[in-house]
């Protein structure tokens, strides 16, 4: 079973040794249709609106907050609210987020680079160095690491579920999460 979740930020048990944690809201959802376990689910998120979007909302009958569609693995088998109740007796669960994006990276940033001679009369700082042969192959090989675009990625991991309060729909899991604070995912109940 998959779930849209928006990550509320990271905190700790107060037990002893204390645990990080990592605090995630499960969003209200409906499923719109289902076919052979998968199916359309509507959510809330921002304002967002346009025809495609009025145009689903009034051909599943759904009221004007849940503006956005994705289709997810349910338990359910007819449309209506989405089962909460795998969250109940989750033990681990898959988290799926963007990672923090970090924009046009080098390559010390981005591959942990050594770099050269911080000091005068060094002209290799923080460059990427030597890329290429001059004689055989003759190119760049595919796959250097090089300068580019940092994070931003989609970035899936297996946490162990803490707690879950079904009443303010509240999942506590163990370990950190990608992705800023306020992100939207997904996660799915492995066990």
């Amino acid at each position: 079973m998959e779930y849209i979740v928006e990550k509320i930020g990271m905190s700790r048990t107060i037990s002893v040794p204390s645990t990080p944690v990592t605090l995630l809201k499960v969003k209200e959802a409906k499923v719109c249709t289902v076919e052979n376990g998968r199916a359309l689910v509507a959510y809330g998120d921002g304002k967002k609106m346009d025809k495609s979007i009025e145009g689903q909302q009034k051909k599943y009958d759904l009221p004007k907050e849940f503006n956005r569609f994705v289709t997810l693995s349910v338990s359910n088998t007819d449309a209506g609210d989405l089962d909460m109740s795998a969250l109940g007796e989750a033990k681990v669960l898959k988290a799926t987020f963007s990672s923090k994006g970090r924009g046009f990276s080098g390559v010390m940033k981005r591959w942990n680079f050594a770099g050269g001679p911080g000091a005068h009369g060094s002209r290799f700082h923080r460059a990427g160095g030597s890329i290429g042969n001059c004689e055989w192959p003759g190119r760049v090989m595919k796959g250097r690491k090089m300068a580019g675009q940092y994070g931003n990625a989609k970035v899936t991991v297996k946490n162990e579920v803490i707690s879950y309060d079904a009443e303010n729909g509240i999942l506590v899991v163990a370990g950190s999460i990608p992705g800023a604070n306020g992100a939207m995912g997904r996660v799915k109940v492995v066990k």
